[in-house]
């Protein structure tokens, strides 16, 4: 296969992997990768994982890509709360939970941290589409859920107000049903207190 009809076939693959390639050609080589990176066609991002070189990077677009290098996994933690404006700044790398491994990647187009969550507290996350593709990312409530819990050592009000979280989108936004549905489903009454006190540090800060 010449690469040229690699790129036809997997026109609409934001990241591909030898898999996939045999899915469209049973008798591909992978010697063919190595020759296609040398030539600056494609780009590994992690060991099994490829992209176009010419692959417009964006947020979305590592989004995605995230949730398709270690799988099952979605956006959480810092990435998921700027997502949704909770926090000022953007942040470095993307950030996700997972039920395999705890894991880090440093690649090429950026890092990728994966933390693990037990799978039954794997749920909570909405399925966002673009350009008919689409990525998973914690809900403004379980993202909350996540971050405090990961991070135990965030209980008084000192470190909740050290978080900057935007009072005012946090207001607007949050679904107290939701939230309270998610809380009971993680079961864990320390976490629940200390998300108790942080939204009522929340709502007088």
């Amino acid at each position: 296969m010449k690469y040229l009809e690699l790129r036809n076939l997997l026109k609409d693959f934001t990241v591909f992997s030898l898999r996939d390639i045999s899915m469209v050609d049973k008798t591909f080589h992978r010697r063919r990768l190595n020759e296609w990176q040398d030539k600056g066609y494609i780009k590994m991002l992690v060991k099994g994982y490829y992209i176009f070189s010419d692959l417009e990077i964006n947020e979305n677009v590592l989004f995605e890509i995230s949730n398709r290098i270690y799988n099952p996994s979605y956006i959480s933690f810092e990435t998921a709360l700027s997502f949704h404006g909770l926090i000022p700044e953007s942040v470095y790398g993307i950030t996700s939970a997972t039920s395999r491994r705890t894991y880090k990647f440093q690649t090429k187009i950026g890092k990728f941290s994966y933390r693990t969550l037990s799978p039954k507290f794997f749920f909570g996350y909405d399925i966002v589409k673009y350009n008919d593709k689409s990525f998973k990312i914690a809900t403004l409530e379980k993202v909350l859920l996540d971050y405090f819990y990961i991070n135990p050592q965030i209980k008084a009000r000192d470190h909740f107000l050290s978080l900057r979280i935007n009072k005012d989108v946090l207001a607007k936004r949050l679904c107290m049903d939701r939230l309270n549905e998610f809380s009971e489903r993680f079961n864990k009454k320390s976490l629940s207190m200390r998300l108790k006190i942080f939204l009522e540090v929340m709502k007088d800060a």
